[in-house]
């Protein structure tokens, strides 16, 4: 019960005028982005993070939450119309959502893609409700030690699972560690890889690199390749609502994909790629209509729909209650709170228990406008995937570009904004990870301060972090997580030799 006495103040928190606005130009602006082709959560939330930089925190983080939300949707919007996810979670309702539309039911597609998000994220945020208390309890009693094996447990199961080869993903973690070690040391004080720039000293800005990496990047990749296959936009064709037989069939995938989404996309390791393509094949072996999957059943986008919105109010679980990003739209979450000196974890919600708790209110709210919006707007955005490709992405450097001197008036800004873009996209091309170099960063000097202090209360004793039983669990989850992947790989080469 006292769940819903938190969430009730938060309610109030939420439904006042002004933060019902944010939520409402949150969810209009990250469905207008992701909608756009190529552009997922991430980059949604990278490209917006500098809008909201003037901005109360309340207000921010819950624009913040209708900019994730309707990221997420707009994302299945491309992959639905022109077979383009904006993220690899969206692959899975592309496969039968692109064969609807060119089949001309489009509509019930893009109808049964709105209602299984709705239902999925309103059951998982209120997972979320019960969850983050219990969570919080048991996070109070940790101490240096048990957060540091916590900060590797992150960093090792972000950078292992990011990607195909573990290897790049360790590469882009390490990057961000050594971005996270500029600026002043916070417990000596020292300069440290400022080079005597002043403006180094505090640090590198996480939405520089963040808009860099995902936006200049991103733009930079998309024009190297602009004379590779181009998209075809499916027009829609008859009626945009669903059928007595569509709703029928639709309603099971829904509760199954959000069982598969919430757990899953709680977890440390969680992400949304595995129970999309979980909720897929259930499907697939469930459907009373097999001969359909492969030409356009429509179980086959309202599971992973609904998996895919699921597991976006899971990743929020260790986010808000733990402080860890297991997404890299979750690291763009924790960039909008650093930004206002918050740090997410059991203190926040001691602390400042309204913001915490308006925050996750406003996910009720800003899922009920997402229906209420895409539904009858369809059509409207439809006819921004019609925008050239050229001119999307010039205006998308324009913006990041003036988003990011808004943040920070200053040349040294613009120009590690320049460098990171180049990074961002070098590293796309060779196809390293980009969410573990944010993740390094923004985690890595968090990290650094709890084990100084664990050796500091234990006189310089490695041996604390093994004592510990919270500790050495952690870490041999760690330990498990960076090598299961090699393990794998090389029982999958020893399988195919003996073949």
């Amino acid at each position: 019960m006292e769940a819903f006495s938190l969430l009730g103040q938060g309610m109030l928190v939420a439904l006042q005028p002004m933060n019902l606005l944010f939520a409402l130009v949150g969810v209009f602006l990250g469905t207008a982005v992701g909608v756009l082709p190529g552009i997922g959560p991430a980059l949604t939330v990278a490209l917006l993070l500098p809008v909201t930089y003037k901005l109360d925190p309340a207000g921010s983080l819950i624009m913040f939450a209708g900019i994730y939300y309707g990221g997420m949707y707009g994302g299945s919007t491309t992959a639905i119309l022109i077979n383009t996810p904006g993220e690899s979670a969206s692959m899975a309702t592309a496969l039968e959502g692109n064969k609807m539309a060119k089949a001309g039911r489009g509509g019930p597609a893009l109808a049964t893609a709105a209602i299984g998000s709705f239902v999925a994220g309103t059951v998982a945020t209120l997972g979320l409700t019960f969850l983050a208390p219990w969570l919080v309890e048991i996070a109070v009693k940790f101490g240096p030690e048990d957060y540091f094996a916590l900060m590797c447990v992150a960093f090792i199961t972000v950078s292992a699972t990011f990607g195909d080869s573990p290897i790049r993903g360790l590469t882009s973690l390490f990057i961000g560690l050594t971005l996270g070690l500029v600026g002043i040391d916070k417990l000596t004080g020292q300069a440290r890889l400022a080079f005597g720039v002043p403006e180094l000293l505090d640090g590198v800005e996480v939405t520089t690199l963040a808009v860099g990496l995902f936006a200049i990047g991103e733009a930079l990749y998309v024009a190297s390749r602009r004379h590779h296959t181009e998209e075809k936009l499916e027009a829609i064709r008859g009626s945009l609502w669903m059928t007595r037989q569509d709703w029928k069939r639709s309603w099971a995938p829904w509760l199954r994909g959000t069982l598969f989404g919430f757990p899953i996309g709680a977890l440390p390791a969680g992400g949304a790629e595995i129970p999309t393509f979980l909720s897929y094949s259930t499907e697939r072996r469930l459907c009373k209509y097999p001969e359909e999957f492969g030409k356009g059943a429509i179980e086959g986008v309202a599971g992973p729909e609904a998996a895919n919105n699921a597991s976006a109010a899971g990743t929020l679980v260790p986010l808000l209650t733990l402080g860890l990003p297991t997404s890299a739209t979750a690291a763009m979450m924790l960039a909008g709170f650093q930004q206002y000196g918050l740090n997410p974890g059991p203190l926040l919600f001691a602390e400042k228990p309204d913001l915490v708790w308006g925050l996750i209110a406003s996910l009720f709210i800003a899922n009920t406008m997402l229906l209420l919006l895409n539904l009858p707007l369809v059509g409207l955005w439809v006819k921004l995937l019609s925008i050239p490709q050229p001119w999307l992405y010039a205006g998308i450097l324009v913006f990041a570009t003036m988003g990011t001197i808004a943040a920070k008036p200053s040349v040294i800004e613009l120009s590690m904004l320049a460098v990171f873009g180049v990074m961002g996209f070098m590293m796309r091309r060779f196809d390293f990870p980009i969410a573990p170099v944010v993740v390094g960063l923004i985690l890595g000097p968090v990290a650094e301060v709890q084990l100084r202090r664990a050796m500091q209360i234990s006189l310089g004793d490695p041996m604390v972090l093994l004592e510990s039983p919270i500790s050495a669990t952690l870490l041999g989850v760690a330990l498990i997580a960076l090598v299961a992947p090699f393990v794998l790989r090389g029982l999958g080469r020893f399988k195919a030799s003996g073949d």
